[in-house]
């Protein structure tokens, strides 16, 4: 059994605690939150709750909160720390976790020379195998890893990707857009580099524009193939991976809202939906030329991929870990 902890509880770092939580050769040896507020309250009826120093301790117990101990306790205590902390912070708890000689998993958030490798389960889990320091790559990046290697057996001569991000995450109430449109000025956006971590030397450029919406994220890609193919052949290729899935304007799923209410209804935790939602009228072909929508749930999509990294770090085969995380998060629980 590998002992996980999980340091830093926001948005990735809770759904990565109860992934683990499922997994019958990993546990969760404990999570450190910075608040007693109310995520630490409820976290606390399911993991041991550690702060980041000794100066925590009392304001989290005066709050009715039991504090097992500090980060410290908890990489000595744990086989690996996934880090879940803001953004730039990663990259300075590395010391920490080296200080314990304690394998590491960062953050798409983090720069990739900070690790010894990029992670993304499909395209290229091998390059991780007993790292002791791995970076998961970004909800977009992952996203666009995940329905992209497939197509490389077509061989892809180029890719072009114009991402629609959400402004913020549901709970965040800091970050805006609200009424306005914000493209970025850099292009290639740094989705293109980042997918070249995963996927090596794909020819890609991306375009990214923020749009004050919290739900989803979606991708309209283009590219172009070394050989022609019909819709039927990218279909079957995809159908053969259960972190894709493809949904039906005829299904009345037009929306990113829908999609969402789709994932409530098939009662996921916290309506996660961890596979990439792909339009299927929305593919066309046009001999090498293919054009596809995609929609990726931000919030939960890189979860399966925390935990096939830990596997990876840890020696596990590929197809055993991709099999083990599916069939424990339950991912592709319904076909359309």
């Amino acid at each position: 059994m590998i002992g996980v902890g999980v340091n830093g509880y926001g948005t990735i770092g809770r759904r990565v605690a109860y992934a683990v939580s499922l997994q019958d050769d990993m546990y969760v040896t404990g999570i450190v939150k910075n608040s007693p507020d109310y995520v630490a309250k409820l976290a606390s009826k399911s993991f041991n709750i550690y702060v980041p120093d000794e100066t925590k301790i009392r304001e989290f117990e005066e709050n009715n909160i039991k504090v097992k101990g500090t980060v410290n306790d908890l990489t000595n205590e744990s086989d690996l720390i996934v880090d879940g902390t803001p953004e730039g912070m990663g990259e300075k708890n590395l010391k920490l976790y080296k200080k314990y000689n304690k394998k590491a998993i960062l953050e798409g958030g983090e720069k990739d020379n900070t690790v010894e490798s990029s992670f993304n389960a499909y395209s290229n889990y091998d390059s991780s195998k007993n790292k002791n320091y791995v970076r998961v790559v970004s909800c977009n990046t992952t996203a666009l890893a995940r329905s992209l290697y497939p197509l490389t057996i077509y061989g892809i001569k180029s890719v072009n990707a114009t991402i629609l991000r959400r402004a913020t995450d549901p709970n965040d109430n800091k970050k805006g857009p609200i009424n306005a449109i914000e493209p970025s000025l850099k292009y290639p956006s740094h989705h293109a580099g980042d997918l070249k971590t995963v996927i090596k030397d794909i020819n890609i450029e991306t375009t990214a524009i923020k749009i004050p919406t919290t739900l989803m994220h979606v991708h309209s890609i283009d590219l172009e193939l070394e050989e022609n193919v019909d819709k039927s052949d990218i279909i079957n290729t995809w159908k053969k991976y259960n972190r894709l899935i493809l949904i039906n304007g005829s299904d009345k799923i037009v929306s990113t809202a829908q999609i969402m209410d789709m994932a409530r209804e098939i009662s996921r935790n916290r309506s996660d939906l961890y596979e990439i939602a792909i339009w299927n009228e929305s593919i066309n072909i046009n001999k090498n030329k293919v054009h596809y929508l995609q929609a990726v749930h931000q919030e939960s999509d890189v979860i399966p991929e925390n935990v096939d990294a830990v596997r990876s770090m840890f020696g596990i085969d590929r197809e055993k870990s991709i099999m083990k995380t599916d069939e424990a998060l339950k991912i592709k629980g319904v076909e359309f």
